[in-house]
């Protein structure tokens, strides 16, 4: 059964898709964690009064409220009750610390903060303190509800970082139609219904999981919100979910297909899974072994799930064909279209009003850089077939991309030019046996000094996200430079692991998290 919000540009709000939901399916279940069931009617009321709740704490409209969490509905709840004032939601990933932290949280300029304890000192020690913790006191309560604020579709509701490639992350200024646009797009591709249940264990400070209630609220589905991807548990709490879609990304897809057989692999409920960057091989095993179908498609936080498979026209490899509402070319370095068969850097753009994200926040040069030409810049390099599908081919940006998470290599190169120890400094990407990539750091000593890589991680291991401390060192008497002294990292992607490079996962070392 299908009863779809329809809505028109005015009205594509986050609090008008609440209300309108509410109005429609009332009792029935919206959101599940845990043990814990929340209906559309009390989503919807829950924003209305945590919202007067936040107001009274002085948050008003245009106001950024971060939040740094590991998945639970009191993120959701912050980020529809701000929606509500009209306010802009920053969620900052977990993994966050030394100086990206402090970049993220001076760029954002918060007025409130809100955080899990675990994560208030490594907060507090980038300058900023917490205002709620959400598993001690929790979010504000016992104000009156009040009526959302009618801010447009453009409006932003929140902002979500993505790594830089040369430079420091960008805040990406998502807008309210933005995610109704996510919503309808990819609930098409899944064929998702009113009786659709839908479970995510990705992380809500990255789009996915947050377009994925979207997608549940437009169809008047049932969203369930998980914990923490674990290879051992997915299968079982995917059972217990009761969910028919779920939503993955390639390199889960290699490590599910790694784990023993066991007795929940088909136990589950499960038709679909939304999978983007699954290698064409592993399509098939996937089914035969739990029952599910994959999608792949592309998508960015900047723009939309722009590009898809379907499940009426599945070619696995393939990144699928357009999706209607969007366009998409392969264009050269003027950006004019190159003929099909021949790759060249990914542009696209939109139709509908407010469907990508409105650019960088604080950042006009560069938003205009991305959106020049009114095409969005992927830097993803691709071919299109004769018959309008799509393929993958590398990446234009110096970006690293490993299970799922974008790496800036000038982040890591900074972390490890840190060291007093190192005089030079490349991070580079090496292929990964889970698909995508993993992070070989090269680097040269100062003169006189000896480097230990096991000392360089536990370095890197303060200072970065647990993903893109480097998996390899290479310690090299110099880095291939070229005639105005800018690192070929062409050549040390081409030379990629040889007996001289150390392994970190071979020396059996874990990194904490």
């Amino acid at each position: 059964m299908s009863v779809r919000l329809d809505l028109t540009t005015h009205e594509q709000t986050l609090p008008t898709m609440l209300e309108r939901a509410a109005a429609l399916h009332g009792d029935r279940p919206l959101l599940r964690f845990g043990d814990a069931v929340w209906s559309y009617g009390e989503v919807r009321d829950d924003a209305a009064t945590l919202a007067g709740a936040l107001a009274e704490a002085g948050i008003a409209l245009g106001d950024r409220v971060v939040v740094m969490s590991e998945n639970r509905p009191e993120v959701l709840r912050l980020w529809l009750a701000c929606a509500w004032l009209g306010a802009v939601l920053v969620p900052v990933s977990t993994a966050l610390r030394g100086e990206g932290l402090e970049h993220v949280l001076a760029s954002a300029r918060p007025r409130a903060v809100a955080l899990e304890s675990a994560l208030r000192d490594r907060v507090s020690e980038a300058g900023i303190e917490a205002t709620w913790v959400l598993d001690e006191s929790g979010l504000p309560a016992g104000a009156a509800p009040v009526r959302p604020q009618p801010v447009g579709p453009g409006h932003p509701c929140a902002i979500l970082y993505t790594s830089g490639t040369t430079g420091p992350s960008k805040g990406v200024l998502c807008p309210h139609a933005q995610w109704y646009w996510w919503a309808v797009k990819t609930g098409d591709v899944l064929s998702i219904e009113r009786e659709s249940v839908l479970y995510t264990n990705l992380p809500l400070f990255h789009t996915n999981a947050l377009n994925a209630f979207c997608q549940a609220v437009v169809a008047g589905a049932t969203y369930v919100l998980g914990p923490r991807f674990s290879a051992s548990a997915f299968w079982q709490r995917l059972e217990q979910s009761r969910a028919t879609v779920t939503y993955l990304l390639g390199a889960m897809v290699s490590i599910l297909l790694r784990t023993p057989e066991g007795e929940h692999d088909r136990a589950h409920h499960g038709r679909v899974a939304l999978a983007p960057a699954t290698p064409a091989d592993l399509h098939e095993p996937f089914r035969e072994r739990f029952g599910m179908r994959l999608i792949d498609a592309w998508g960015s936080t900047e723009t939309n799930i722009v590009i898809s498979n379907t499940l009426t026209d599945l070619r696995p490899g393939t990144l699928g064909r357009v999706l209607d509402g969007f366009e998409a070319r392969v264009a050269d370095a003027n950006d004019a279209e190159l003929p099909d068969g021949v790759p060249g850097e990914l542009l696209v753009r939109h139709r509908d009003p407010w469907a990508f994200a409105s650019g960088y926040d604080g950042l006009p040069e560069e938003t205009a850089a991305a959106w020049r030409n009114l095409w969005f810049h992927t830097g993803d390099r691709v071919v299109r077939d004769p018959d309008g599908s799509f393929r993958f081919v590398d990446r234009l940006k110096d970006v690293i991309r490993r299970r799922g998470e974008n790496i800036s290599s000038h982040e890591v190169e900074q972390a490890l030019l840190a060291h007093a120890d190192i005089a030079g400094a490349a991070a580079v990407p090496v292929p990964s046996e889970l698909g995508e990539d993993e992070v070989l750091a090269c680097v040269v000593a100062r003169d006189g000094a000896e480097l230990d890589p096991l000392d360089l991680i536990r370095f890197c291991e303060a200072r970065l996200p647990y993903f893109a401390v480097p998996r390899y060192v290479d310690v090299l008497p110099e880095l291939p430079l070229t005639a105005s002294g800018k690192v070929e990292k062409y050549r040390l992607r081409e030379r990629g692991v040889t007996a001289s490079t150390w392994d970190r996962e071979q020396a059996g070392y874990t990194l904490r998290r």
